[in-house]
């Protein structure tokens, strides 16, 4: 379908919905004075013609020529400003099939009291649609002011049977999804960092997405990220958009030396990247065998890069313990399970939580759950584990709404 005629689809549709959802507006401020009414409507659509020419600019100019975290917050704005107003067309749905329903009830009707009254629109309905209207806008816009960068510890300790005296306590730090190219705030990230470094663990590992798209988003950051450390070392594996799958590339030389790019950036922090390959650390006589896969995914729109069997290859039969880094967690259930009982800790992140949802003890929810079986915590079958971090950063939405950023600290011991 021609791009031009979907970008001019999508702005009937806006300005439909900025039209539909107004009459809620002016139910609910029909007993305002005139003037303030004139202030109300434009207010409205000087917002509501901002939204439009944004996505026409957006569209059918260059977006390259707005700055980064700009476009970043343009979009989030467009994005909130429609959802809001489709939440309150809902309710004015509802309110105008009842008015409808009543009308036909009145024209058939005999009694002739009931044809002649004015079938007015609901002001409960309208007030409550706007209640609702501003619920996206406040929440998702305290997840940008304040769970953009709200880092959580959380704290697992893995009960593993038959697991050395020697390897009991050691403790693993795994971060995930840093999407450095989507960062807004240096100084909120650096004290993420220290927090991390805080909590000074045995070993560090990160499962994939330092970037958005392209090595160069690093360039502010490698100095931050470098600081990472811990006494096994820092390893890491590639996500999906480590890639530069979803870029439109010169040539197919310039992407594959911006993965050279991004694999040298991380060896000059101090990173040890492992592609298809596993190590082994000696930890005081005992081996833990670490492996790195490269991305994997058993949804059809992900590229399937990793190879488990190449992985691991050579694994040390005599490891006390085996982790798998593999940034997608449908990964776990697709090979690992069925073709890798060795590994005893699969480690993961990719889903983000959404960035968007709802925890409480003993409870949780987001949409994509819908999508991923394992999407958020620690997961376990038979005597394998999976946990699937939360993500460090965000990206398309610069925040977090109820799923915060993690820093997850796991702590082994016996069963």
């Amino acid at each position: 379908m021609n791009r031009m005629f979907v970008v001019l689809l999508l702005t009937v549709i806006i300005l439909l919905l900025d039209l539909y959802a107004y009459q809620a507006i002016k139910t609910v401020s029909s007993n305002s004075s005139q003037s303030n009414k004139q202030i109300i409507k434009l207010v409205y659509f000087t917002i509501s013609a901002l939204v439009i020419i944004s996505v026409l600019l957006y569209n059918f100019g260059d977006p390259d020529k707005i700055a980064k975290h700009a476009r970043t917050f343009l979009m989030s704005f467009i994005f909130i400003n429609v959802l809001a107003k489709l939440f309150l067309s809902i309710f004015m749905l509802f309110d105008d099939i009842q008015r409808a329903i009543r009308w036909i009830i009145a024209k058939f009707s005999s009694d002739s009291n009931i044809e002649g009254e004015p079938i007015s629109r609901s002001k409960f309905l309208a007030t409550t649609g706007l209640i609702v209207a501003a619920a996206p806008i406040v929440s998702l816009s305290w997840g940008i002011i304040s769970g953009a960068h709200d880092y959580r510890v959380r704290r697992i300790k893995l009960p593993i049977k038959g697991l050395s005296n020697r390897l009991e306590g050691f403790t693993i730090t795994q971060l995930s999804d840093i999407h450095s190219g989507s960062f807004w705030n240096r100084t909120a990230v650096k004290r993420g960092i220290e927090m991390v470094n805080a909590e000074k663990s045995d070993l560090l590992l990160f499962t994939g997405d330092l970037v958005n798209n392209k090595s160069s988003e690093m360039s502010e950051w490698g100095d931050l990220f470098s600081k990472l450390k811990a006494p096994y070392g820092v390893y890491s594996v590639l996500g999906n958009h480590d890639y530069g799958d979803y870029v439109s590339w010169d040539s197919e030389t310039a992407k594959r030396n911006n993965l050279k790019n991004l694999a040298d950036i991380q060896k000059n922090m101090g990173w040890r990247l492992l592609r298809n390959e596993n190590v082994s650390l000696d930890i005081e006589g005992e081996k833990i065998g670490l492996i790195g896969v490269e991305n994997w995914s058993s949804k059809g729109r992900f590229a399937k890069y990793g190879d488990l069997n190449e992985a691991v290859k050579g694994l040390d039969e005599t490891n006390g313990f085996n982790i798998l880094m593999s940034h997608d967690p449908s990964h776990w259930q697709a090979e690992v399970l069925q073709q890798q009982p060795k590994i005893n800790l699969t480690l993961s992140g990719h889903t983000h939580g959404m960035q968007f949802g709802v925890e409480i003890p003993g409870f949780k929810w987001s949409p994509v759950q819908y999508m991923y079986k394992e999407w958020a915590g620690l997961y376990k079958s038979a005597e394998q584990f999976l946990y699937v971090n939360r993500g460090f950063g965000y990206i398309g939405y610069p925040g977090r709404f109820g799923i915060l950023p993690e820093i997850t600290v796991i702590t082994l011991e016996r069963a």
